[in-house]
């Protein structure tokens, strides 16, 4: 394998605090290592980092690393219709994996989006596939030859894996169940995704570096799976993993503009996702999901995992049949509007967002087949509260030590995630009992609230505004609040951008002091550009029923 500079340029408009010398050296032989196996062909000009753009999320198609046959491949291709190409033989496993390599790589460049980068085994893998094919006439599965990215935590064999900071930093001798299933069914990999230190940010932002938004890079690219989100946004993947545990899929999705979906708990497999046990889900279950640019592109992961029976060889799963876009949706279907959730109005461009959507399933012309009203969520304050506490029942301690063991520095949002829980120390047995007790009286209280409300599904806001400056990811109750109940989700592109000057109604009033928070931090910063997702939401256990509804919504909202 061929050596190339041990320098890497990416842009980073605000950089990383620092650590001590022991761990910056340390930290500096990783990023080393990624960037000998980046040839120069395949990056950016030094002019370029002197003045970048503001707005990446073109600079590759116009960069000159990429052929406009990559270009096609990579920008004009959902998942589905690669695999169809490729059964076709339109195209080769290698072509393809050679176009995203590619583009991933400049990606990362212009985002920091990446952890690791395997391009010599991605086409290794892909040459197999295009063997196989010519060999047998036909393809090994529904994803053959379909890249696929993970983010950093999984477990993908041959890779490293951490919880965000080096000192948890090991090898991954073999694939977890996910990723088995995906291989076995034609996927490649081909990279590794950035995600923040502890992996309980709604930033990005670890040893690796600061994830950026390509369409305003002085914004965040959302947490935890925020490198996922930057790379599907910036069409260097084409399909990625995440986990979510308090809207780490559907934030960073909503922030870049894409598809993220958070399953029920126990539908996805998770088996071997981290080397070790993540207290928090003592009492709040994290869940996987995919990142897409197509709707049916979430359709196929979710058709093509599920076929497996992976419920065989993970018992913690619940054996659902899944119906997806095709289960047939109530009529009228019932669709609750959030405005706001009672506790936190959002910044304007997200009330743009919901009024746009409002407008459009209010028309008479869909009465026979939408009934619309408003929806405000259950006590948003009091699960705010409870599961800012639930997250942490070491108060963060056990982490903190690890991350400052070898002097990597605690970074802001790390402080944050566990600033209420971190006084009550690490709790006893029967406070973690007296939590769950909690939580699921909160549980039986929502569903009560939903079922007077009579919705078969919510829209609603996804975040608290369009993606957050750098640092201020503080308050994400929109998507952490479905996490408390255990309600799938996701989030889906508008047309809605954030606009430069845009200000607040002349009669607002916060609702709290959270509230006039995010007012100020939306008059501190400029999200000029920002693309507005809004969240979908369905009851526990209903993620078929929420495709159903999806696939009704699909053209009404214009949905790709």
């Amino acid at each position: 394998m061929a050596v190339y500079s041990s320098k890497l340029a990416v842009v980073q408009p605000k950089p990383v605090p620092q650590g001590t010398p022991e761990y910056e050296k340390k930290r500096a032989s990783i990023l080393e290592a990624f960037a000998k196996n980046v040839p120069p062909e395949l990056r950016l000009s030094s002019e370029f980092f002197t003045n970048p753009p503001v707005n990446v999320s073109q600079v590759p198609t116009i960069s000159g690393i990429l052929n406009p046959a990559e270009i096609d491949i990579t920008e004009n291709y959902d998942a589905v219709g690669l695999a169809e190409a490729i059964a076709a033989r339109k195209l080769t496993a290698v072509e393809v994996a050679t176009a995203f390599c590619k583009r991933s790589i400049i990606a990362h460049q212009l985002t920091c989006c990446l952890t690791q980068w395997y391009m010599d085994d991605a086409i290794k893998q892909a040459k197999e596939l295009d063997e196989y094919l010519e060999k047998n006439g036909k393809t090994i599965g529904p994803l053959h030859g379909v890249p696929i990215s993970v983010k950093e935590h999984i477990a993908l064999a041959g890779t490293y894996s951490s919880q965000g900071f080096l000192a948890s930093t090991i090898f991954n001798e073999q694939d977890c169940l996910l990723v088995s299933i995906l291989r076995s069914m034609g996927a490649v990999f081909y990279c590794k995704t950035n995600q923040p230190q502890t992996i309980m940010h709604l930033e990005t932002t670890s040893h690796y570096g600061r994830t950026l938004n390509p369409f305003n890079t002085n914004l965040s690219a959302g947490g935890s799976s925020g490198g996922e989100a930057a790379l599907v946004a910036m069409k260097g993947s084409v399909l990625g993993i995440g986990t979510d545990i308090g809207g780490s899929v559907r934030g960073p999705a909503a922030f870049c503009g894409i598809y993220g979906y958070k399953t029920t708990s126990c539908t996805l497999p998770m088996k071997d996702f981290m080397a070790n046990a993540f207290s928090a889900e003592l009492n709040i279950l994290g869940s996987s999901g995919p990142f897409s640019r197509s709707l049916r592109d979430l359709e196929l992961f979710m058709t093509t995992v599920l076929s497996q029976k992976p419920y065989m060889q993970d018992p913690q799963l619940i054996p659902l049949p899944w119906t997806g876009l095709n289960t047939k949706a109530k009529r009228p279907l019932k669709i609750g509007i959030i405005e706001n959730n009672g506790f936190i109005d959002p910044q304007p461009p997200v009330k743009r967002a919901i009024a746009w959507a409002r407008q459009r399933l209010s028309d008479p012309k869909h009465s026979n087949i939408l009934q619309v009203k408003d929806f405000k969520p259950y006590n948003a304050a009091e699960a705010w509260a409870k599961i800012r506490r639930m997250y942490w029942p070491s108060g963060g301690k056990p982490l903190k030590d690890g991350i400052t063991s070898i002097g990597e520095p605690v970074l802001p949002l790390s402080d944050w995630t566990w600033k209420d829980a971190e006084p009550h120390g690490i709790l006893g047995a029967e406070e973690v009992n007296d939590l769950r007790a909690q939580r699921d009286d909160f549980r039986y209280r929502f569903v009560d609230d939903w079922n007077k409300q009579d919705v078969d599904i919510v829209i609603g806001p996804a975040f608290v505004g369009p993606a957050s400056a750098h640092d201020t990811a503080f308050y994400w109750p929109y998507t952490a609040l479905y996490n408390l109940v255990d309600y799938p989700g996701v989030v889906v592109p508008t047309p809605i951008q954030a606009e430069a000057k845009e200000e607040y109604a002349a009669d607002y009033k916060p609702l709290s002091d959270e509230c006039k928070k995010v007012k100020e931090l939306w008059e501190a910063s400029d999200f000029e550009g920002a693309p507005i997702n809004l969240q979908v939401n369905a009851r526990r256990y209903h993620d078929n029923e929420l495709f159903g509804a999806l696939a009704v919504l699909k053209d009404i909202l214009d949905l790709p």
